[in-house]
């Protein structure tokens, strides 16, 4: 089996490439179908992959997370952390014509602290944005925040309208189905179950970009149809692993496709069994703790992931290196142990050996999960526990985890991003528990000491102090277990040699692609 370390890489990806070729239709697989086209309500990788052609962020970063201007030109930080100054650039226009303003900043922060699923938590310590004139936009913070200036990409933190969002709440789902913004791209139209079509914006701040026409973003369920459409240039542009695994080792022999493991710096996906905590089975820490010890980690990665991934042995992936414990110990696989903490927990074989029956959900987001599922239903097989693997569409599980809260326990996914206070807290921070919010604290997962060691990481900017404070957090989460971190898997972006320069930062294809060209 070939890790992904040896595929070959897009050799042009991180720089320029050449003169840019003006022109062309380019195309681009996306799975599943986003649910809205702005990354405000949801934060899902497909909401996060469209997002940022029309809606863009205040900064842009490389591929070493430092910040560069976007929408801000400048930008500076008060010595004692509580004050973020940010200069406007001039001249730029949302697609109406209408001028981007500080105000269009402040009511964007505004609106990512209530909806987004994890603005909550990034914005938790901004007070106020001050808006001194239409240039100038003054974030004025009660603690500081020292991951902040990381949170402003498009395609995490869009600035949006404030002429069209103070309309009312109503115009979150219209302007999700059709959006206004400031990127290279304006919306044209969204056929539901098939694609949607982006046009080159004739009044983009960044001329001559973008380069290409048209974006079309193209959703195919068939696994053997998204094959087919990147193989015959029918797509060529695949990112985020919107392909079977057990063909992307084929595809490597193909003359025509390149390979890109590069701009995923920016979210740090990590593969996770999320346990219901008020589901009065997994509400006993027995049950969950006999559950991670029935998983073989290396095994799961072998024969789910196809080897395309590393363990993950708590709540901040591997690749999230500054802020990631290593000697962290999860459950070992056991299932010795396994069966014994079930009877301790009062759930005894019976006829057939069945101990208990479990539905059995995961995030459809390409057949790694959906292995991962089958894997972990023979595996509570074995210790007593018979789970039926539900199979839905995004957005029939979304509203299953979220609003309905009707799962006992699901394979899902979190973004770490790029930092812990970010993409991590949301999801373990119980003042995140927001019903009907994707991607949030979906366990309802409730500890003080957890909620005081978050915010109090996140108010810090000592980077010393912040490691011991995500360091006792990644112990007492594995010690608790309200889910189980499994593996980071190996995100890939599959390309047409002839697209070129589509991944220019830390979050690749969710960037704005006003810098991909097709060659001629």
């Amino acid at each position: 089996m070939i890790g992904m370390g040896q595929l070959p890489s897009i050799g042009h990806a991180g720089q320029p490439s050449g003169v840019p070729r003006r022109g062309g239709t380019l195309t681009m697989l996306v799975e599943p179908e986003p649910t809205t086209l702005v990354a405000l309500t949801n934060s899902a990788d497909p909401t996060m992959l469209v997002s940022g052609k029309v809606s863009e962020g205040l900064l842009a970063y490389d591929f070493d997370l430092r910040p560069q201007p976007q929408l801000a030109t400048e930008w500076s930080v008060s010595d004692d952390g509580l004050q973020l100054t940010f200069v406007l650039r001039r001249g730029v226009c949302w697609s109406d014509g209408k001028p981007f303003t500080s105000r269009d900043v402040a009511h964007s922060v505004a609106l990512l602290q209530k909806h987004h699923p994890r603005g909550r938590s990034t914005f938790a310590n901004v007070a106020e944005v001050r808006t001194p004139d239409d240039y100038t936009a003054i974030f004025i913070l009660t603690r500081a925040a020292p991951y902040l200036l990381q949170a402003l990409a498009g395609c995490e933190s869009p600035m949006l309208p404030e002429h069209i969002y103070s309309q009312g709440d109503e115009m979150l789902a219209a302007n999700g189905a059709a959006p206004i913004g400031t990127g290279p791209f304006v919306f044209k139209e969204w056929v539901r179950g098939s694609h949607i079509t982006y046009e080159r914006n004739p009044g983009y701040w960044d001329q001559p970009k973008p380069y290409v026409d048209r974006l079309i973003v193209r959703f195919i369920e068939d696994p053997a149809a998204k094959v087919t459409a990147i193989e015959t240039g029918a797509v060529d542009l695949a990112p985020a692993t919107p392909l079977p695994l057990s063909e992307i080792n084929r595809l490597r022999g193909h003359p025509d496709l390149a390979f890109e493991t590069n701009g995923y710096q920016y979210t740090n996906q990590i593969v996770r069994i999320e346990f219901n905590l008020d589901d009065s089975l997994f509400a006993d820490p027995k049950a969950r703790r006999a559950v991670a010890h029935a998983i073989d980690r290396s095994a799961l990665i072998e024969c789910a992931w196809l080897r395309y991934g590393k363990p993950a042995t708590g709540p901040i992936s591997p690749d999230l290196s500054a802020f990631y414990d290593p000697d962290l110990r999860p459950p070992i696989f056991d299932p010795a142990r396994a069966e014994r903490l079930l009877d301790e927990a009062g759930l005894r074989r019976g006829p057939g050996g069945v101990r208990t029956r479990v539905p059995l959900d995961y995030v459809p987001a390409g057949d790694g999960y959906s292995r991962t599922a089958s894997y972990i239903a023979d595996a509570l097989a074995m210790i007593g526990i018979e789970a039926t693997v539900r199979t839905q569409d995004f957005g029939a599980y979304i509203r299953r985890i979220y609003s309905d809260r009707s799962f006992s326990l699901t394979v899902n996914r979190m973004n770490n991003m790029f930092d812990p206070s970010v993409g991590v807290q949301r999801v373990y921070w119980s003042k995140n528990f927001r019903r009907g919010v994707p991607f949030s604290n979906g366990s309802h997962y409730v500890n003080p000491e957890v909620d005081r060691l978050l915010e109090q990481a996140a108010a810090e900017q000592d980077v010393v102090k912040r490691r011991v404070d995500f360091r006792r957090f990644q112990e007492t989460v594995v010690s608790d277990l309200p889910d189980i971190s499994l593996l980071a898997p190996t995100q890939i972006t599959v390309a047409r040699k002839r697209v070129l320069d589509h991944t220019v930062t830390a979050d690749g294809a969710a960037a704005s692609l006003a810098n991909a060209y097709i060659q001629a």
